[in-house]
C-alpha cells in the first residue's frame, strides 16, 4: 500500500509503509519498545498522527509487523541450522556463534530485539515479541528432543539462557570477540553432555 501525503511545503509525496516498518525498526531496535514515542515514529517516517494510525492502527500494530519483518531478516536463521543434517551438537554451537554475530551485527541496534520486546511495559507488545521468544525456543526443544528426549528441557533451557546473556551483553556493549568467546565455550560444554551422535554417525 502506496499513499500520497502533503509535505511540509504543501506538496504531496509518497509514503510506503514497507519502508516505513524498515525506519521504525531502526529506533526500536536501537531504544527499545517502551522509549520510543509515536511522537518519535511520527517524526522518523515524516507522518502526522492520524495518518500513523490509518496505516499501522497503533504502535503496537507498528511493532507486531516490524517482529515479523526481523523474524525473517534478522533472527537468527534456526531453521537453516537445523536442517544442515550435522551431529546437534555442532548445530546448537552454530545457534550460539550465529547469536554472538546477529547481537552485534550493528554497533547502534545491539541485541536481539524479540527478546528486548519481551520485557516491554505495553502488554501488547511484549505478548507479541514472547509469542516469537516462545516458538523459537520450542523449535530448539524440538530438535534436541528428536535425538534426545531425556535431555532436551535442560539442554534447551541451557542454550535459551545463554542466547539471553548474549544479547544483554551485546546491548551492554560487549565487543563481537567476546561474545564469540562465550558461544565457543558454551557450545564445549554441549558436546560435553551429549554423548556420541551415533545416528548421525552411523549414515556417514
Amino acid at each position: 500500500m502506496t499513499t500520497n501525503i502533503s509535505s511540509a511545503r504543501g506538496r504531496p509525496r509518497r509514503f510506503n509503509p514497507e519502508e516505513a516498518v524498515v525506519t521504525a525498526q531502526r529506533l526500536f531496535h536501537e531504544r527499545g519498545y517502551d522509549a520510543v514515542s509515536v511522537a518519535d515514529l511520527t517524526k522518523a517516517l515524516g507522518i502526522n498522527p492520524p495518518s500513523f494510525y490509518a496505516a499501522f492502527g497503533s504502535k503496537a500494530g507498528l511493532y507486531a509487523r516490524i517482529l515479523d519483518r526481523y523474524a525473517e531478516t534478522g533472527a537468527i536463521p534456526l531453521t537453516r541450522i537445523f536442517s544442515a543434517g550435522r551431529p546437534l551438537a555442532e548445530s546448537l554451537a552454530e545457534v550460539l556463534v550465529e547469536a554472538a554475530r546477529h547481537y552485534a551485527a550493528d554497533p547502534g541496534a545491539t541485541g536481539c530485539m524479540v527478546l528486548e520486546g519481551t520485557r516491554s511495559n505495553d502488554p501488547e507488545a511484549r505478548e507479541a515479541a514472547c509469542g516469537y521468544h516462545v516458538a523459537a525456543q520450542d523449535l530448539i526443544r524440538e530438535h534436541i528432543a528428536a535425538r534426545y528426549p531425556q535431555e532436551a528441557d535442560r539442554l534447551a533451557d541451557f542454550v535459551s539462557t545463554t542466547i539471553a546473556g548474549l544479547s544483554a551483553s551485546a546491548r551492554h556493549g560487549q565487543s563481537l570477540e567476546r561474545l564469540l568467546a562465550t558461544a565457543r565455550l558454551a557450545g564445549l560444554a554441549i558436546a560435553q553432555a551429549l554423548p556420541l551422535d551415533t545416528a548421525h554417525d552411523s549414515k556417514r
